[in-house]
């Protein structure tokens, strides 16, 4: 009986309200605004769903007032920010969701102890979560013929704006496209910062119940789904907490709209010294080739990218080469303050490795050990292991690597199903990892080829929801093959559905070891074949995905002959590299050997965030930091796949920056049944995402049907 009362009392909360909020939803349905296409409605249940699994509502309440800003000011109607301020409600009851608010003061004005409060004229965007069940049909149909993403195991969010009249009731409306990218900025970025705050235990009075946290601010950068960009991919979000900090706008000359915390250098070009200082680290000539010590090197005074020995190397390389990039190299240095992750709280600067590990106390330790050159006479796969996973991640704290367990508690509809992440504040999140563990820089390899599998290409995706195997050919391993301990969270993260056998081919592999196969966990196991791919491939399991991390394409003739092997494949190849300058390096081989690119190089959310230097170049780099996407069976070079989600969240810079390209084959004179049935198929399932909970028709139906009528049109010719 006292199950069943509380089943009925939570039941009336949700359908009528108790608590901060206004109430149940007003019926107000995306679909029904001008303007926004499905792929729109799609990214924002995508951020919304995002938010929900960090869970703000554990320490946030409505006292807490966060102030926001979206880019500029003139990005928005009436040169000003449409609502500058936000709170979270949910965590002391009522309803679920955040209010966004046109001023502090309205803001202020609305939030009462216990409930919220009703005042005249003041209008307000709420986000509220609401139970499938409980939400009108009209949302109930959007969500089943769009297989939008839930929010937790059964809700979806509900946008509205209300203003609240003098009789003391509300009209609601429905928001406008301008607005709804507003709010898909916000979620992204609160999603990230919020577990930043500080707890300030002498900020407020004993007696109060109210968590008070330390004065806070923070920027990120957000990237802008296809339809929602106006010219720009990135923007600046600026979170504070209280209200009423911002940095200071200053003009810049990039496209973006993102604010700028330096301005830009108005002199030009001249060769002037201009020293850079690298902690003493061994730097090269751009023209020379000659070492030089950091302190020693002298940069291009326009764009500060390329290094020299001598002003007279630096007036030849300008010449000769320099002169044609220089504006393309400023470009990117301009970026480096956005591509850098600001989240994280240990040293994100390794020019010097070995200094780096000692100051984190794991230098030659553990899998650490292949982050500098000290076991470089060691071959690769072949570090001594001594001791379990604690030695492994080089003695960190208990609570600094993740601990080799499953995520029993991700369950949906009584079903576990592989976890969706969109980036590293999530990951931290859900393993309770604190943002000062460097974990990242090793987890970024695994992760990426996790955040492959589940989010960029679809046909794994839905592999791995029914359950099934997907086989990877993992291209190139070098320091790879002494972190498989790091490749188990690959197991946990499918959270009970689906494996994944990862192949890893390459000349590194030790000979002793190839042909090996180990089983890292339940759910992932690797096999280790020495050799070159394009004549290992076909003695080896067909792959599902195929890629390569860090590959430096550019820079070895040698991978020819397997992009013709993965040409004549017709499986989807994903390929990371370092710089931004090698991603458009690679774009340039890929073009090449006949595999179009059709996505722009965008940040990879799982980068490492430790940054290095090329030794002739201060171009921001990180390891797996830059992607883009290649699919060369629908669609020409630069063009777009509806519906197709492309990556999001995150920012990449310099030494090992990420480029993912994503490469689908095509068949160059698909006039055959066969190969229209495959290119429809391939359509569908990017076009039409497959959800395992959804009803109503499903890809594999259009699917047949398509077929069926294709075998029509066939018979009748």
């Amino acid at each position: 009986m006292d199950l069943h009362l509380k089943n009925v009392f939570d039941r009336f909360q949700e359908q009528f309200g108790s608590g901060p909020g206004l109430g149940p939803g007003s019926g107000t349905c995306l679909m029904k605004v001008e303007g926004i296409s499905p792929n729109f409605i799609k990214s924002v249940f995508k951020a919304s769903a995002a938010l929900y699994r960090t869970d703000p509502w554990k320490r946030l309440c409505p006292g807490h007032l966060f102030g926001i800003r979206v880019g500029k000011d003139t990005d928005w109607s009436g040169k000003k920010q449409p609502f500058p301020c936000v709170q979270v409600i949910g965590g002391d009851g009522g309803d679920i969701g955040f209010n966004m608010f046109r001023s502090q003061n309205d803001a202020k004005r609305m939030t009462g102890s216990r409930e919220t409060i009703q005042v005249p004229n003041v209008e307000l965007l709420r986000v509220t979560y609401e139970r499938e069940s409980l939400m009108f049909p009209s949302n109930r149909k959007m969500i089943k013929s769009l297989s939008l993403e839930a929010s937790g195991i059964d809700r979806f969010p509900v946008i509205d704006v209300a203003r609240c009249t003098s009789s003391g009731t509300f009209r609601f409306r429905h928001p406008t496209p301008e607005e709804l990218r507003f709010v898909y900025a916000f979620m992204k970025a609160i999603a990230l910062v919020h577990p930043l705050l500080q707890e300030d235990k002498e900020g407020g009075p004993k007696w109060s119940r109210l968590m008070y946290f330390e004065p806070f601010i923070e920027t990120v950068d957000v990237q802008w789904p296809q339809e929602m960009a106006k010219g720009y991919d990135l923007v600046a979000v600026t979170i504070s907490h209280p209200p009423g900090q911002a940095y200071e706008e200053k003009t810049s000359s990039t496209a973006s709209s993102t604010p700028t915390k330096y301005a830009e250098l108005s002199r030009e070009e001249a060769f002037v010294d201009i020293r850079v200082y690298s902690n003493g680290s061994l730097r090269q000539c751009a023209a020379c080739a000659k070492e030089i010590h950091g302190e020693q090197a002298l940069s291009c005074v326009r764009c500060q990218a390329v290094l020299y020995c001598s002003s007279v190397c630096q007036k030849q390389h300008l010449k000769e080469t320099h002169k044609s990039m220089c504006g393309l190299y400023k470009a990117m240095m301009e970026r480096e303050e956005e591509l850098a992750m600001n989240i994280f709280m240990f040293p994100c600067a390794a020019d010097q490795p070995c200094k780096w590990l000692e100051s984190l106390g794991i230098h030659q330790k553990g899998m650490w050990r292949r982050k500098c050159s000290c076991y470089s006479h060691c071959p690769f796969g072949l570090l001594p292991v001594k001791g379990g996973l604690w030695d492994s991640w080089g003695g960190l704290d208990d609570e600094k690597f993740p601990r080799d367990s499953s995520f029993h508690h991700h369950v949906r509809d009584g079903m576990s199903s592989p976890i969706l992440l969109s980036g590293w504040s999530e990951y931290y999140n859900l393993r309770s990892l604190p943002l000062s563990s460097p974990v990242a820089d090793i987890l970024s390899h695994p992760l990426t080829v996790y955040y492959i599998l589940t989010t960029l290409n679809i046909s794994s995706k839905n592999l791995l929801m029914k359950g099934k195997e997907v086989v990877v050919h993992y291209l190139g391993p070098e320091g790879e093959l002494d972190w498989m301990p790091a490749f188990a969270e690959v197991g946990h993260l499918l959270n009970g559905l689906g494996n994944v056998q990862i192949i890893m081919v390459g000349s590194e592999v030790p000979t002793n070891l190839s042909g090996t196969t180990s089983g890292i966990g339940s759910r992932v196991r690797v096999n280790l074949v020495r050799g070159v791919y394009e004549e290992e491939a076909s003695y080896l399991p067909s792959p599902h995905v195929i890629v390569a991390l860090n590959c430096g394409l550019s820079c070895y003739s040698t991978w020819g002959g397997a992009l013709n092997s993965i040409k004549s494949m017709g499986v989807p190849a994903f390929f990371t590299d370092q710089s931004e300058i090698s991603c458009a390096n690679a774009k340039q081989v890929l073009r090449n050997a006949g595999l179009h690119i059709t996505h722009p190089v965008t940040p990879n959310p799982f980068r490492s965030p430790v940054k290095h230097h090329e030794p002739s170049s201060n171009l921001p780099s990180y390891s797996n930091g830059m992607n883009g996407t290649a699919n060369h069976h629908l669609c020409h070079e630069d063009s777009t796949v509806p519906g197709w989600d492309g990556i999001n969240s995150g920012r990449g810079s310099c030494n090992n920056i990420c480029l993912i390209l994503g490469v689908f084959q095509w068949s160059s004179q698909p006039s055959t049944l066969t190969n229209m049935s495959s290119l429809l198929i391939s359509f569908i399932h990017i076009t039409w995402p497959l959800k395992t909970t959804s009803t109503g028709l499903r890809p594999q139906s259009l699917t047949f049907s398509l077929l069926t009528s294709l075998q029509v049109l066939g018979k009748r010719k």
